[in-house]
């Protein structure tokens, strides 16, 4: 009869935690996320868009074609809240 294999053994630990590359893999990816998501913020929040004035865009709406007008329409109905 043929003797059953051994199961498989883990890997004895051969060094500190961070010297295993398989930590690496599963942590690398969701630790990238997050810096990433961080260098997003700081630049977000270092460089904000500008708030743009209605007000001032009125002159680009010279040039409407008939087709235009209901959109334009419900642009201006939501920014001025329905007034």
């Amino acid at each position: 009869m043929n003797k059953p294999a051994d199961p498989v053994k883990p890997e004895e630990a051969k060094g500190p935690w961070w010297r295993v590359g398989m930590m690496w893999l599963v942590v690398g990816g969701p630790l990238i996320v997050v810096l990433a998501c961080a260098a997003t913020l700081t630049l977000a929040l270092k460089f904000p868009d500008p708030v743009l004035d209605v007000r001032q865009d009125a002159s680009a709406d010279v040039r409407q074609s008939p087709s235009d007008v209901p959109a334009l329409k419900a642009r201006n109905h939501a920014a001025t809240g329905g007034q």
